[in-house]
């Protein structure tokens, strides 16, 4: 059996909240792909897990190991922007544990998220993606993304500034 064979990706629960705090803190801490720079406790993290209910137009995926059910990554769709003729825009999203790359996880995560995503009133999605980021590009460039633009040292970070190249794909 392959190791891509032996993840299962399902919707993500409440009791996942620890890991997949565990998982997001590990990128705040090591690395410039998200911008925020304190670490969150699960409580912090419970009102973004509770904006991704298991039906609508913003998803919470949750890949797991099949045999010892660790949670190795998740995927979400949430807001694009907050006014509502944003509505039928997501962001989108996928966060791999360190040690679980390679493995074709975040391919897993993002086939089951725009597979719940297919039949809800959605137009585009969009992906921002901290620069340089090869293996996120390919991510999304196989999904159908395209590059629309780039914000040049938008963020600031581990003493310094950061570009975002943004993708969008059509839904």
């Amino acid at each position: 059996m392959s190791e891509r064979t032996e993840v299962q990706v399902r919707p993500g629960v409440e009791e996942d909240l620890d890991a997949l705090t565990d998982i997001y803190n590990h990128y705040v801490r090591e690395t410039p792909i998200t911008f925020d720079t304190a670490v969150f406790t699960p409580e912090e993290r419970r009102p973004w897990l509770l904006s991704h209910p298991v039906d609508g137009p913003h998803r919470l995926m949750v890949a797991t190991d099949a045999d010892t059910q660790e949670i190795l990554g998740y995927a979400t769709s949430s807001p694009y922007r907050v006014k509502p003729a944003y509505g039928t825009s997501v962001e989108v999203t996928v966060y791999v544990a360190p040690h679980a790359g390679r493995r074709g996880v975040g391919t897993l995560l993002y086939e089951a998220l725009f597979e719940a995503l297919a039949d809800e009133d959605l137009h585009r999605a969009y992906a921002g993606i901290a620069q340089p980021n090869e293996a996120s590009t390919r991510l999304h460039e196989r999904f159908g993304f395209r590059h629309v633009g780039t914000y040049r040292e938008v963020g600031r970070k581990f003493g310094r500034y950061w570009d975002v190249a943004w993708y969008e794909k059509e839904l």
